[in-house]
């Protein structure tokens, strides 16, 4: 294989890659996450855009996830994520633990696909 073969089946893999990791939105609002059920497929790379709408930061924190991320007042947060194994990964704002909450569950792939279907 040529050099120019090999970049031509590199390139072809890239679009690939990038489409492998699926994007979730996650918003804060007065201090309480939604969804406060979010569901992604196990077993793959997510990404979760963090949306704060509220004027306080706030902190992302999930033990069972090892992430904890400070979103300031009005603005966006990134996590990467995965692959997870199936289940729930509980999560918290830091600063509002009582009443930010939420989980995110890990849907097994022959499951995800059943929910996406149905979506």
């Amino acid at each position: 294989m040529t050099l120019q073969q090999a970049l031509a089946a590199l390139a072809l893999c890239i679009p690939l890659a990038v489409q492998a990791r699926q994007e979730f939105v996650l918003t804060l609002k007065d201090h309480l996450f939604s969804p406060a059920q979010l569901a992604v497929p196990a077993g793959q790379k997510i990404k979760i855009r963090l949306i704060n709408l509220d004027a306080a930061p706030e902190e992302f924190e999930s033990f069972p996830l090892n992430r904890e991320k400070v979103v300031l007042g009005n603005s966006e947060a990134i996590l990467y994520l995965g692959p997870l194994a199936a289940g729930e990964y509980p999560f918290f704002g830091d600063y509002h633990p009582d009443s930010a909450k939420g989980v995110l569950i890990a849907i097994p792939e022959a499951q995800w696909q059943q929910v996406q279907h149905v979506n």
